[in-house]
């Protein structure tokens, strides 16, 4: 007869193994510069950024100015809120005095066209985008001044449907916003490293999304994902329908991680995490792989301290130092000390999120809450 305990210890080696070995690899990626070969499009091509805002934070004008100080030629940069009254009009204007001879657009309208709003945004702002290429990122992003370059060179291959590139959460003072970035971080980028490594691209980032006028409109536009809850995911994914690829380009983006409170943090990263699970159902269901410290230290319990098993947890808490000190460039905890003693509790917060994320289909966003069909659809759901 089958020893039962020594089944379950024998299927949490293999799970402890795998954590272990995916902590490894996780730690070597973000080391490793993201290597592609774009065709260099023929010219410099004339190009819009749209940048849909919703209220001002103190980082706001920093990230937008960042934008405004690009070393490109000819570029149109269209903001849009859905509020004149909303605060971040005066950002822009202040923006709009500060550099004359650049093309700066706000646009402030009130339609809805569907139950995504950031995409009724910017189906608004179509309106008066010039080009015909386009960049597409959200308001908390900061970037370099070559970041229009380098983003779009790779559409000069037209077999190329859009460019994404990877963010880095830097965080601002305090324990949950550090807490957040290091979800980006030390979880939710290299996983998508690792992926790139291994051949896959099915991805979309709204910190930048970069694609022609042509396939956008060969999609439907952005009417055709207005009611998605994973709106840039939908872009990539309907470009690759197309038979068209999904590049990641090499460009890194900083993205400014404020959260306030652990309410602030829990109901974030539960719409991420709900969002991952609703678009990769399987994949995420053995996400927990990923997060080797529970997994590997519940092998020690199993097992009731058995050495090979201290002894994959001492190589995960190697990677997972290693791994940290690869991405930890934020401030202003920085990589080191007192942050350092919060991987152990991010890695707990992450598992015991991942478990809660089955638990129900409701999300917020910002002041709103939502129902998520299984197709991805958002509906809004009175507040009582």
């Amino acid at each position: 007869m089958i020893d039962v305990r020594l089944s379950f210890e024998v299927c949490g080696y293999v799970v402890a193994i795998a954590a272990m070995s995916y902590s490894l690899i996780a730690a070597f990626v973000v080391r490793r510069p993201i290597a592609f070969s774009p065709a260099e499009c023929a010219r410099r091509p004339t190009v819009t950024i749209l940048k849909p805002l919703c209220g001002a934070e103190p980082e706001t004008y920093e990230c937008l100015r960042s934008f405004c100080e690009q070393d490109y030629p000819d570029f149109q940069i269209v903001f849009g809120v859905s509020d004149p009254a909303d605060p971040a009009v005066a950002i822009v204007q202040r923006l709009q005095s500060e550099y004359p001879e650049r093309a700066l657009h706000l646009v402030a309208e009130r339609r809805l066209h569907g139950s995504n709003r950031k995409v009724s945004n910017l189906i608004n702002m179509m309106a008066v985008a010039h080009h015909e290429y386009l960049i597409i990122s959200d308001s908390d992003v900061r970037v370099e001044s070559d970041y229009i370059e380098r983003v779009i060179a790779p559409l000069g291959d037209k077999r190329v449907g859009i460019v994404t590139c990877c963010y880095r959460g830097v965080p601002r003072e305090g324990v949950w916003s550090n807490l957040g970035a290091m979800f980006i971080n030390n979880w939710f980028i290299p996983s998508v490293r690792v992926a790139a490594l291994l051949g896959f691209r099915s991805f979309a980032f709204g910190a930048t999304i970069a694609i022609r006028r042509e396939v956008l409109s060969s999609i439907g536009g952005f009417t055709a994902i207005v009611d998605q809850l994973a709106d840039d995911y939908r872009l990539g994914e309907l470009t690759r329908r197309l038979g068209l690829r999904t590049v990641l380009s090499d460009v890194e983006v900083e993205t400014i991680v404020a959260e306030r409170s652990v309410g602030d943090l829990i109901s974030h990263e539960l719409r991420w995490r709900k969002t991952i699970r609703m678009l990769a159902p399987s994949g995420y269901r053995f996400s927990f792989l990923t997060m080797g410290l529970p997994v590997t230290a519940l092998q020690i319990a199993l097992t009731r301290g058995a050495a090979p098993a201290f002894g994959i947890f001492g190589v995960t808490v190697l990677s997972s130092t290693l791994l940290h000190f690869g991405v930890g460039k934020d401030k202003p905890m920085g990589a080191t000390g007192a942050k350092l003693l919060l991987v152990p509790l991010r890695d707990l917060l992450h598992f015991g999120l991942w478990g809660w994320s089955f638990a129900t289909r409701r999300v917020q966003w910002r002041e709103d809450h939502y129902h998520v069909t299984p197709d991805g659809t958002v509906e809004p759901v009175a507040r009582v």
